[in-house]
C-alpha cells in the first residue's frame, strides 16, 4: 500500500516542478491570475509599439527620399545624356538621328527647351516646314525672348507665313526694335510684301547699326544698286566690287554687277563681270543664261555660237533643259525652241517642267494646230492642270471652228484645268500668271482673287488686279484694291498717294483721303505721285497757293509727264495763271489719261475759260512760278 501511495505522489511533484520550469522559461516569476497580463507588460508594451512605429515611419521616409532623390539623379543624368548626343548627332550632320533622340527627351519632358532648339535645327537645315511649329513652341515658352520671336518670324517668312511673321515681329518690345537682326527680319518681311521701299529702309537701318557687317552690307548693296537715285546705286556698286573680292558673297556680288553693267549697257564692265562669273566656283545654269542676256546684247554674231554650244550642256538635265527653253521663249527666241525640239530626244520632253517650256513655245508662235497635238494626251503630272489649260488656249484662240462651239469647249476645258489646281496656291497662281499672259479678263479676274488670299502671293495677285482694274477703268473695284494693297503696306508712300487721289476723284472717304495724302507726302516729298497728290488735296482745301508751291519744288520733266500735267493744270487755272495752265492743258491732251483725270481736265478748261474771259482777272495777284518748260533732251 505504501509504495503504490508514494508513487502517485512523486508524480504530481515532477509535474509541479515542469509547470514552474514552463513559466521561469517564458520570463515571469509571479503566477498571474487566471484570464489577465502580467504587470510588466501591461505598463511597457504600448511605448515599445511607439517606438517600433516611429522607426519603421522614419524608414519609410528615408527610403522614399532615397529613391526619390536617387531616381532624379538618374533622370537628370538621362536627360543630359539624351541631350549631349543629340547635340552631337546635329554637329554631325546626323539630322534625322539627332531628331529621333530629341523627340525621344521631349516625350519625357514637354518643355524642355534644349530639345525644342536641337529639332527646330534639324528641321530648318532640311528645310521642313517643321521648323516654324518648333519656333513658335519656344516663342511661346520665352514670350519675352526677342531672339526667339526674330527666329520665329525668320522661319516663317520661309514658309510664305507672312501674317504669323508680322504677330512674332509685332510681340518684339519697343525696346528691342533698334536692334540689327530686327530691322533686318522687317526688312525681308516688307519684301515678301511687295514694299521695296520699306525693304530699303529697314535694312538701311540694320547696315546703320552694324556697319562691319558685310551680310547686311550685301543686302542694301543688292537693293540699292537698281535706285533711281544715282548716289545710292554708285555707292552700292562700290560696295559689290568689294565683296566680289570676298568668298560668301562672290558669286551673289557678280550677279548683281552683271545685271547693272548690261542694264547700263556698260559692256566692257559686263564682259569683265560675265567672265569673273563664269570662272567662280558656285556657278550654276542661271548664271549662264545670265551670261547669255550680255552676250546677245554685245555681239549677236558671237551669240548664236554660244547658244549652239550651251544647248547640249542644258539637255543632260530637263531642269536646265526647261530653264533654257524658257529664257529663249521670254527673249524672242521661241521660234528656235520649236526647231530645237524636233531634234530633241522624246524622253527629254515628255514631262514637266520640259514639256511645258515647249506647250508655251508652240504658243508664243501661235502654232495652234501643233499646241493641240501636244496636249491632247500627256502624264504631266501636278502640272496636269497647265496641259488642259494650253489645250483650252490653243482651242480658244483657234480659227478652224466657229466662234459659238470652240468658246463653249474653251470654258469646258479651262473650268476643267481651274479644277485640277486642287486649290493649291501655287497651281492657281501659275494658271493665272498664264490667263493674264493671255488676256483672258474674267478668268484671270477670278484667279487673282483667290490667289490674294494667299499671304505669299498677295501682292502679287492685288498688282495684277489693279492693272486689269485700271484697264477696264472700273474705278470702284480699283479702289477696293488700293485698299488691301495699302493695308498690306501701310508704308509705301505711291501706294498711299494713289488711294488719297482716287479717293478725292471719286469723293470716297474725303477726310481720310486728304490725310493719306499728307501722310504720303511726309514720307516721300520728292516722290511726285506723292507731291502732286497732296497739292491737289491742298486746293480741294481751299489752300491753292501751297499746292501751287510743292508742285514748284518738282523737275519740269515730271511735271510735263499727262498724268501730272493735269492737276498743274488744275491748280494753275484755280489761280488764273493762264499761260501755264495752256501749256499744261496741252501736256494732258497730248497723252492718255485716265476717266476720273479726264473730269479733272475738263474742270481745268472751263476755269481757264472763265479766266480768260475775264481779263481783268487773267492775272493772279500773287502768281507762283513753276519749272521752266523742259527742254526736248529733258523730256
Amino acid at each position: 500500500m505504501r509504495g503504490r501511495t508514494r508513487e502517485p505522489m512523486r508524480a504530481k511533484i515532477k509535474h509541479e516542478m515542469a509547470e514552474r520550469i514552463k513559466h521561469a522559461g517564458r520570463g515571469t516569476d509571479h503566477q498571474s491570475s487566471p484570464g489577465r497580463e502580467p504587470f510588466f507588460q501591461r505598463r511597457f508594451w504600448p511605448a515599445r509599439l511607439a517606438v517600433l512605429t516611429t522607426a519603421l515611419v522614419i524608414a519609410f521616409l528615408l527610403g522614399a527620399l532615397f529613391v526619390s532623390y536617387g531616381s532624379k539623379l538618374y533622370e537628370d543624368w538621362r536627360q543630359n545624356r539624351l541631350l549631349h548626343r543629340a547635340a552631337a548627332l546635329l554637329q554631325e550632320g546626323k539630322l534625322t538621328e539627332a531628331s529621333q533622340t530629341a523627340r525621344e527627351l521631349l516625350a519625357r519632358h514637354p518643355d524642355s527647351l534644349q530639345a525644342l532648339y536641337i529639332l527646330a535645327e534639324a528641321a530648318e537645315q532640311q528645310n521642313l516646314e517643321e521648323t516654324v511649329w518648333r519656333r513658335e513652341q519656344i516663342a511661346r515658352l520665352l514670350p519675352k525672348d526677342p531672339d526667339s520671336q526674330l527666329n520665329l518670324a525668320s522661319a516663317a517668312l520661309r514658309f510664305g507665313k507672312l501674317d504669323l511673321a508680322r504677330e512674332a515681329l509685332d510681340r518684339v518690345a519697343t525696346a528691342d526694335r533698334d536692334r540689327a537682326a530686327f530691322h533686318v527680319v522687317a526688312g525681308w518681311l516688307a519684301r515678301a510684301e511687295g514694299n521695296l521701299a520699306e525693304q530699303e529702309e529697314q535694312f538701311a537701318a540694320a547696315v546703320k547699326k552694324e556697319p562691319s557687317n558685310d551680310l547686311y552690307q550685301f543686302n542694301l548693296a543688292a537693293l540699292r544698286i537698281h535706285s533711281s537715285d544715282a548716289e545710292k546705286s554708285a555707292k552700292a556698286r562700290h560696295t559689290l566690287q568689294r565683296l566680289s573680292k570676298v568668298a560668301p558673297y562672290r558669286t551673289g556680288a557678280l550677279r548683281a554687277l552683271l545685271n547693272d553693267a548690261v542694264g547700263r549697257n556698260d559692256l566692257a564692265a559686263a564682259d569683265n563681270f560675265a567672265q569673273q562669273l563664269q570662272m567662280s566656283p558656285e556657278v550654276t545654269f542661271g548664271d549662264y543664261l545670265l551670261c547669255l542676256n550680255f552676250y546677245r546684247k554685245l555681239d549677236e554674231k558671237k551669240f548664236r555660237p554660244l547658244l549652239e554650244k550651251v544647248k547640249p550642256f542644258a539637255a543632260r538635265n530637263s531642269s536646265d533643259l526647261a530653264s533654257l527653253m524658257d529664257w529663249m521663249n521670254q527673249n524672242g527666241l521661241a521660234g528656235d525652241v520649236v526647231k530645237w525640239i524636233d531634234k530633241l530626244p522624246s524622253a527629254h520632253l515628255g514631262s514637266p517642267p520640259t514639256s511645258i517650256a515647249a506647250a508655251d513655245a508652240y504658243a508664243t508662235v501661235k502654232n495652234w494646230s501643233r499646241l493641240k497635238r501636244w496636249t491632247r494626251t500627256g502624264l504631266w503630272g501636278d502640272s496636269e492642270f497647265l496641259r488642259v489649260a494650253y489645250q483650252a488656249i490653243a482651242t480658244r484662240q483657234s480659227q478652224s471652228r466657229n466662234g459659238g462651239a470652240a468658246n463653249t469647249e474653251f470654258e469646258t476645258l479651262w473650268r476643267s484645268a481651274e479644277q485640277l489646281t486642287n486649290d493649291q496656291p501655287e497651281h492657281a497662281l501659275a494658271l493665272a500668271r498664264l490667263a493674264s499672259k493671255w488676256e483672258f479678263e474674267n478668268e484671270s479676274e477670278e484667279l487673282w482673287q483667290r490667289v490674294a488670299e494667299n499671304p505669299p502671293m498677295r501682292r502679287e495677285a492685288l498688282e495684277a488686279l489693279r492693272r486689269l482694274y485700271r484697264t477696264k477703268d472700273e474705278t470702284g473695284k480699283l479702289y477696293d484694291v488700293l485698299q488691301r494693297l495699302h493695308e498690306t503696306s501701310p508704308n509705301e508712300a505711291p501706294i498711299t498717294a494713289d488711294l488719297a487721289r482716287l479717293g478725292l476723284n471719286l469723293e470716297q472717304n474725303t477726310e481720310r483721303s486728304h490725310q493719306l495724302a499728307k501722310e504720303a507726302y511726309d514720307r516721300a516729298p520728292k516722290e511726285v505721285n506723292c507731291a502732286v497728290t497732296y497739292a491737289f488735296s491742298l486746293s480741294r482745301l481751299g489752300r491753292n497757293s501751297e499746292g501751287l508751291a510743292i508742285m514748284g519744288n518738282l523737275p519740269p520733266d515730271q511735271l510735263h509727264d499727262q498724268h501730272a500735267a493735269v492737276y498743274v493744270a488744275l491748280l494753275l487755272a484755280e489761280a488764273s495763271q493762264l499761260d501755264g495752265a495752256q501749256e499744261y492743258i496741252t501736256a494732258a491732251d497730248n497723252g492718255k489719261i485716265y476717266p476720273e483725270e479726264k473730269k479733272l481736265l475738263d474742270e481745268a478748261k472751263t476755269k481757264f475759260a472763265a479766266a480768260s474771259a475775264t481779263p481783268s482777272q487773267a492775272i493772279s495777284s500773287t502768281p507762283v512760278e513753276l519749272s521752266p518748260t523742259p527742254t526736248a533732251s529733258q523730256r
